[in-house]
């Protein structure tokens, strides 16, 4: 296997903004969910997919969206991508999705403003009137980490600086 990646937590001052600007909440209720906060990995040597906890409690309803702060950031080799999808089980049980289909983060994004810092919006998509309930620490998403190439005519020198939309403004 290559290693082309390492997951890394954003720095607590970015933390706090995007959990503060979702949920509110104390300085020091924020600063318990960021200490608690655990780096994606794989379940077993076979997984390609990363799993990514959940760093608090959440309920979702049908027809509910959330959008989680999941407090990482990843580090990524030039020329890989990680994709991030719902964890199947999830998927199959309730239909639940991420708002984007696939996250797709470049390895530039790490180096942005906002230090790279992933989020995730998911919906509830349930025809069958489920809720969803995600605890503290289990996996809701996953990450798979995926080679790409360009166009030999590809001259693109702009760079990135932050998230949704940055490339195309």
């Amino acid at each position: 296997m290559k290693r082309i990646a390492k997951f890394e937590k954003v720095s607590f001052k970015q933390f706090y903004e995007g959990w503060a600007d979702t949920f509110g909440g104390s300085e020091e209720e924020i600063k318990e969910i960021y200490d608690s906060i655990a780096l994606p990995r794989r379940a077993t040597s076979g997984s390609a997919g990363y799993d990514i906890f959940s760093p608090a409690d959440f309920t979702l309803a049908p027809n509910e969206c959330i959008k989680i702060p999941t407090g990482i950031r990843v580090k990524i080799d030039e020329g890989w991508v990680l994709k991030i999808y719902p964890r199947s089980g999830l998927g199959f049980k309730f239909r639940l999705q991420l708002n984007n289909t696939v996250g797709i983060i470049d390895s530039d994004y790490y180096y942005s403003d906002n230090e790279g810092h992933i989020f995730i919006k998911i919906t509830n998509d349930s025809r069958e009137g489920k809720t969803v309930e995600l605890k503290k620490g289990n996996g809701f998403a996953q990450g798979i980490f995926t080679e790409y190439g360009i166009t030999y005519d590809d001259d693109v020198t702009d760079i990135r600086n932050g998230g949704f939309g940055s490339t195309t403004k």
